[in-house]
């Protein structure tokens, strides 16, 4: 069924061009799609999330601008489906129908706030997932206007070891991301990981206090819940419609610095 969707997908696109010098004089807003899993994105891919927007392109794996469509990921082919970033992308276009959007996807499922830093490596994707967004961004900057960061993440920080120093990580993050793209009052947004499981986890209430706290504390930090959303089965990803709403609530955030 995947397969069909996505060849049905790959015939629509063709009628889309891709050509950025075509935009007219519409304005390109980019916005990056960072973290793990829950932002790559986990759920299944139905119709809805192959239902293509002329006004929204996806920076792909060669690193190339073509339509989007969900999946939007690439960082582990096997199980990647249903994340925000369409919805969140048809939410903002919604939002300012002058603007077309461009995502460029970086999250990589699995990682450590520690694999994001400089030279950082992730022995299960065989990537380096501050670097690699890094460039990927650098190469998608002469196409549009960055307006943005999304971020979730923080499954990988719920242990003992990692949980307390979650909120100081996160503050270093988004300063080194916004110092490396030359805007410091570059938007940015993070979600507090999902209340899936019943078994109290109080690992998981560290990583998302100091989630809250670095969105209520830094300049242009938006901040997004999840309360009320359901998984896809293992207590750990969002299942489809979970995943959309994610994206709306997202773009909702986004808007308050627009």
């Amino acid at each position: 069924m995947k397969r069909m969707l996505w060849m049905a997908a790959v015939l629509i696109a063709s009628a889309f061009t891709t050509d950025l010098t075509k935009q007219g004089n519409r304005k390109i807003h980019i916005y990056i799609l960072a973290g793990q899993s829950n932002m790559a994105g986990r759920g299944t891919v139905e119709a809805i999330d192959t239902t293509l927007n002329p006004h929204i392109f996806m920076f792909n794996k060669e690193e190339q601008w073509v339509p989007a469509r969900e999946p939007l990921a690439f960082d582990k082919p096997k199980v990647v489906g249903v994340g925000p970033g369409f919805a969140f992308a048809n939410a903002m276009v919604k939002a300012d129908p002058s603007a077309d959007i461009y995502l460029v996807p970086c999250a990589v499922g699995g990682t450590r706030i520690d694999l994001w830093q400089p030279g950082a490596y992730d022995s299960a994707t065989k990537t380096h997932p501050y670097d690699d967004a890094l460039r990927r961004i650098q190469k998608a900057i002469p196409s549009g206007e960055v307006k943005g960061i999304l971020w979730h993440q923080g499954e990988s920080d719920c242990n003992p070891g990692l949980s307390g120093s979650y909120e100081q990580k996160l503050r270093v993050l988004i300063n080194r991301f916004r110092t490396a793209l030359d805007k410091p009052d570059l938007p940015f947004v993070v979600g507090e990981i999902a209340h899936f499981r019943t078994i109290p986890n109080p690992d998981k209430d560290i990583v998302n206090k100091a989630i809250k706290n670095v969105a209520s504390t830094t300049l242009n930090c938006g901040y997004v819940e999840t309360q009320g959303l359901q998984h896809r089965g293992d207590t750990l990803h969002f299942d489809s419609p979970s995943a959309r709403e994610v994206g709306k609530r997202y773009a909702f955030a986004m808007q308050q610095f627009l």
